[in-house]
This record gives C-alpha cells, structure tokens and sequence, in this order.
C-alpha cells in the first residue's frame, strides 16, 4: 500500500458503500451530515473496515467534492519524511532538498486531507499537527517563517484506541479533542452480517463476474467471522478468481481459514481443536481484546502453543494483509516498531510462512521457491 495517494483528485465521485444493517445506515445518515459542516472528523474502526471510503464519500458528498482530496497515511512515513510531506520544504533544508516542495497541506487547501493512521504519529509530530490545526499556518521544513495559511478540512483515522492512548501518555489529549468534533466508529463486519452478502456480490461483480458459488459455499462466507473485516472479503473474492475455475465452486473450494467455524467443536480431532483455538485466538487478536505477545509469543516460548500452531495464526493474518508483512502488523495491532522483533521471532523459530500465496493474482510456487520468500532475519 502507498504511503501517499497520488496528485490531488478533482471532482471526486462518491465511493459505493454498501450498507444494508441498520448500523451502517445510521453510520452514513450520520457522515451524510457532517459532511454538509467543515467541522474536523475523527473515523474509528478495526482495520479492514472502510474508513478511508467513508472519508472519500464525505468528501464527495460535500461541498469542497470540485475540491482535492489528498490522502496520507501517517504509518508508512518516518516522522522527518512524514514532516516534509505534510508541511514541505525549502531547497537545501536536509540532504536530497534540491528543490522548493509544496506539502499535502498546501495541495489540500480549499479541499480536505485525510490523515490515516494518526495514531501512529510520533509525539513532536502530533505537536506539529496540533499547531497547524490551531492556526491553519503551514512551516515547510527549513523555512524561517510560515508560509500562509491553509484552509483544508482535516479528517482522521485510526485502528487505536486513543482515549487509552491518551491515558498512557502516548497521543496528546488536547490534540485528540482537536481532531474528535464529530466521531464516526466504523462497526466490523462481525457486528453487521447483514452486509456479508452484499460486500461479496459486490466484490464478486467487480472482480470475476464469471465466480459461482454454491449455497453451500455462501453459508460457508457467511457464517465466517471475517477478523479482516471488507479488506479480508476482498481478498477471499480476489482467492478464488485466482484459481481461475470453470464451475460452481463449493464448500470444499473455499479457503481453509473460513472453514474453520463451519467444523463441529464437540468429538473434533485434537488438531482440529487446536486449530479452532488459534481461529479463535485469532480474532481476539485482530478485535483488540488479546495481545500477540502476551497470548501468542509467550505461551509458545513456555512450549504451549506449537510450531504449527503458531504458523497457522501468522497464516490467517497473512490471508488478511494480502501477503503483506509490513500489513501483517495492523492486522495483529502491533506498533511500527515492533516489526525486526516479529520477523526475528518468526525466522528464529521456524513460524515464518510463505507469503506469495496470499499476494493477489499469484500462484502458490514450488518448495524452493516458497523457502526463499520467507521473510530473513533481520
């Protein structure tokens, strides 16, 4: 995923949202209105969930929509780089400052910036943020004085919880009050299984209008908890037009992870009950309510969890991230930082998994191949 979306979007065409449950209705009537206000919003919600397309469509159906639509995503920047692109930068002010560059600030005025992520930002760049919201006054970096002012409607994202961040002292209580005038959460898709059906039949026309399943294959979807939330349903779509099929596809065509809710509990085979515990286990990871160093890392280094066991947890994830490690880490709610630790743990122990077969349009590969995508010690 880019760290930044492209040049500014003009006349930014409302996104399709599919909302069927009476929460997702309630959650659009909501943004509906507050896009019609250029009152700062904060979107909230597990990764996976659509919160850059709920900002999208506040945009769109507001009336800086002829306006630009600049997007960021704090968690792909180091805080120097996130600084220049936000704010700019004058020629000569760091190494490689050939030139004058305008920030995502300036190209968002008239229009909104959607800051993804926000949680992840370091404390001074949370400060510089905090100054900017304050004042509308952009700094390049290396400049002496602000440049002018900026008039961008500021929405934010995030996947944290940061009213527990603030009481841990890692996200700027004023700056959380600054950016929560309207609070929009963003409910999994756990929470509204009336819309499993439609995101699939969305997907799957947009996809491969050719994929057919059979009942079966829909109870199957349906029934799964989907800890990846519409990011997990798109890749599970993008799965099964990869396999390229010719035929309805059943219960036995469906990827292994959405199966696992659909086996009985009672008279399972030890295997399978390990199994349905790491599913479960998974998804208390991926909804906030575990925490894959206290549940995951230490049960295995005290020889509770197995080998197997762990791999399959990082397979599931995998399935979510779109064989993206770097992803891997939203899914499971670690920090940016903790990202060495996780390959080391995982390459030291032997619970690396190969990612290629999670990559959307690629294929599964020989043994030899699959050891050299593993991911390497760092």
């Amino acid at each position: 995923m880019n760290a930044v979306k492209s040049a500014p979007t003009l006349s930014l065409a409302a996104p399709h949202v599919i909302a069927v449950s009476p929460a997702m209705r309630h959650l659009l009537d909501t943004a509906r209105r507050a896009a019609q206000r250029d009152a700062k919003v904060l979107i909230t919600g597990e990764s996976g969930v659509g919160k850059d397309v709920l900002a999208r469509f506040m945009h769109a159906t507001s009336r800086r929509a002829p306006r630009p639509f600049i997007a960021v995503n704090c968690a792909g920047l180091a805080e120097t780089l996130l600084e220049s692109e936000l704010f700019g930068h004058v020629k000569g002010s760091f190494t490689g400052a050939y030139r004058d560059r305008r920030g995502k600030l300036e190209e968002a005025n008239t229009g909104t910036i959607f800051l993804d992520e926000v949680g992840e930002m370091t404390p001074r760049m949370q400060a510089l943020l905090l100054r900017f919201l304050e004042s509308g006054e952009v700094q390049p970096v290396g400049a002496e004085t602000t440049h002018h002012r900026v008039d961008a409607r500021v929405i934010a994202a995030t996947n944290r919880d940061l009213d527990r961040m603030t009481t841990a002292g890692t996200f700027r209580e004023d700056l959380l009050y600054r950016i929560r005038v309207v609070h929009l959460h963003v409910p999994p898709l756990r929470e509204r299984p009336e819309d499993i059906r439609p995101l699939l039949t969305h997907f799957l026309a947009r996809i491969d209008p050719t994929l057919r399943l059979s009942e079966g294959a829909w109870k199957v979807l349906e029934q799964h908890h989907w800890p990846g939330n519409v990011r997990e349903v798109q890749n599970v779509v993008e799965q099964l037009s990869a396999a390229g099929p010719d035929r309805e596809l059943g219960v036995e065509d469906m990827p292994a992870y959405t199966l696992a809710h659909d086996q009985p509990h009672l008279g399972a085979r030890g295997g399978d009950r390990r199994r349905d515990h790491m599913d479960t286990l998974f998804e208390h990871i991926a909804n906030g309510s575990a925490d894959f160093w206290r549940d995951v890392y230490d049960p295995f280094m005290d020889r509770d969890l197995t080998r197997n066991d762990v791999r399959h947890l990082i397979t599931r994830a995998l399935a979510v991230a779109d064989g993206s490690y770097r992803e891997l880490l939203q899914v499971l709610r670690l920090p940016g930082e903790d990202y060495k630790r996780l390959l080391n743990f995982l390459v030291r122990h032997g619970c690396a998994v190969d990612f290629r077969p999670f990559r959307p349009g690629t294929q599964a590969r020989g043994p030899r191949a699959q050891a050299a995508d593993r991911p390497r010690r760092r």
